[in-house]
């Protein structure tokens, strides 16, 4: 086994702490140590599924050394008929039991039309039933945690299928991996937006666009917690756009937590470190309203 010195960045650590896995800590330094992955079950003594669900985890991650590559959807999504339906559920035995089970996840009865989309899964996406069961229940817990009385209609799961099988899930590992890896991901922005003091609704679109931006720079919560602060201090209340400039600027200048901001921020004068700093636009914009409010 080949060791050498690993370094790991902050949001490598942080994604490997989300993952809640020794397994997966395992496996990640055993390939930054330059080792080949092929021959880490052997090495670091993983059974297969083991090995399989921490590979899997890594991937959904962005941590695997190849990054994933996308599966190209071969063609026009071809239009099944009612035939085809009544012929898949007399002569395919797992098309049979997967009808079943949608059903008894969504609790009600699939017409004719969902049915084909389900066939879809399978014959056009190339999903496994096994992995379309658990992406069903994904789907249905989600719309749940969001405040959604109603369960997902077979067209809205389409759309999160056809996700699934663009990133080659495929095996119940990789599903798995990627729903650990968005419930991690839920929970950043819960907490985010508790921060933000946003409550009693969801995060529309472009607001969890930007959120999400500030998650990949890797902010600590003190530094998200002091760009809010000056954000509502500058412009009266939550400014989206206003909030994004203050943390682009810091991730620019490499400041990603409390303690880099509040020392990274606020640079003294290098020729008389004795000298009052200037104050930036902000704060003048700031001091400039309160003279005027009296």
């Amino acid at each position: 086994m080949n060791v050498t010195d690993v370094h790991i960045s902050r949001g490598d650590a942080r994604k490997l702490l989300s993952s809640l896995s020794g397994d997966v800590a395992l496996l990640y330094l055993y390939i930054q140590c330059g080792n080949d992955p092929e021959t880490a079950a052997q090495a670091i003594r993983l059974t297969d599924v083991r090995f399989n669900c921490a590979a899997a985890t890594l991937r959904q991650l962005g941590l695997w050394p190849e990054p994933q590559q996308l599966q190209v959807l071969p063609g026009q999504r071809p239009s099944y008929t009612e035939s085809d339906v009544l012929d898949a559920l007399d002569s395919d035995h797992s098309f049979r039991l997967l009808y079943g089970e949608v059903q008894r996840v969504l609790g009600r009865n699939l017409n004719t039309e969902e049915l084909k989309i389900l066939l879809g899964f399978i014959r056009y996406l190339g999903l496994s039933p096994d992995v379309i069961s658990v992406l069903v229940c994904y789907c249905k817990d989600r719309a749940r945690q969001r405040g959604r009385l109603r369960t997902p209609s077979l067209r809205a799961i389409e759309k999160e299928a056809y996700a699934w099988a663009e990133q080659n899930i495929n095996t119940m590992e990789e599903a798995a991996a990627f729903i650990q890896a968005q419930n991690a991901r839920e929970s950043r922005l819960n907490k985010l937006q508790q921060l933000l003091q946003i409550r009693g609704r969801n995060l529309t679109a472009a607001e969890e666009r930007y959120a999400q931006k500030w998650l990949d720079m890797d902010f600590d919560d003190e530094a998200l917690t002091l760009a809010y602060e000056r954000t509502c201090l500058n412009t009266g209340g939550l400014k989206w756009p206003y909030m994004n400039g203050i943390l682009t600027r810091w991730h620019e200048a490499g400041l990603h937590t409390g303690a880099q901001v509040r020392n990274g921020d606020r640079k003294p004068d290098v020729r008389n470190p004795q000298a009052p700093r200037q104050l930036d636009a902000e704060e003048q914009a700031a001091i400039a309203r309160m003279l005027r409010e009296g």
